[in-house]
């Protein structure tokens, strides 16, 4: 199959990637896909399969649907791929709001255990680095964070701590209360460490793999 330009087209098991500098560019390679579908007896699902401008400038190739043959392609602002939410603006915003979700999904099936007095304090923090912050962090290795962003993981981080730590006796009015600036002493807060280190392995990764080969 042979497609307009190089490392245009990205496979992972039923799920198919298909690059273009521009829309006429994408269209060609389309269908240089669906036609070779054909031959294998293999359709394309037009109704599953979106496509998506990005570009800074979002007025540029206002065009809508792309037609090849009987099909046509939706064209999206963000859609799912392999996990992860791609936008047009190539903003990870959207992402991590999805992740964090996610990560409060687990957090409240888990909440019980994170408060219990049967577990000690090591192991809940075993369960949350494995449960909680596994989902959270899924593809964070491609992540460029904003200060806003760090401060939102943070926050969501600190919330765990506090279930797991529980609270505080404050020793003038007698009051318990949660936890804040003691959570540093308590626990090195380590969900933007994480990431900044994903990250640089993902770079050396992308340094050794050469210029033959699609990042």
């Amino acid at each position: 199959m042979k497609l307009n330009g190089a490392h245009q087209h990205l496979v992972y098991a039923d799920d198919v990637s298909i690059l273009g500098v521009s829309v006429h560019t994408l269209k060609e390679n389309a269908e240089a896909v669906v036609v070779a579908r054909k031959e294998i007896g293999l359709e394309v699902n037009a109704d599953e399969t979106k496509y998506m401008v990005m570009s800074r400038d979002q007025n540029a190739e206002r065009s809508h649907n792309i037609k090849t043959d009987n099909s046509s392609f939706e064209r999206v602002e963000q859609f799912k791929y392999l996990g992860t939410t791609l936008t047009n603006q190539n903003s990870i915003q959207e992402e991590i709001k999805r992740r964090l979700k996610s990560g409060n999904a687990c957090y409240h099936s888990v909440q019980n255990v994170l408060s219990s007095r049967l577990l000690s304090k090591n192991l809940m923090i075993k369960i949350y680095r494995i449960i909680i912050l596994t989902v959270v962090l899924y593809g964070c290795a491609t992540w460029s964070l904003t200060l806003r962003e760090e401060r939102r993981l943070r926050v969501s981080e600190s919330r765990v701590l506090r279930r797991i730590f529980g609270t505080k006796r404050d020793e003038l009015t007698g009051e318990w209360r949660k936890l804040y600036e003691e959570l540093n002493d308590l626990y090195s807060p380590i969900i933007v460490r994480v990431i900044k280190s994903r990250r640089m392995r993902w770079a050396g990764h992308v340094a050794r793999m050469g210029e033959r080969r699609g990042v």
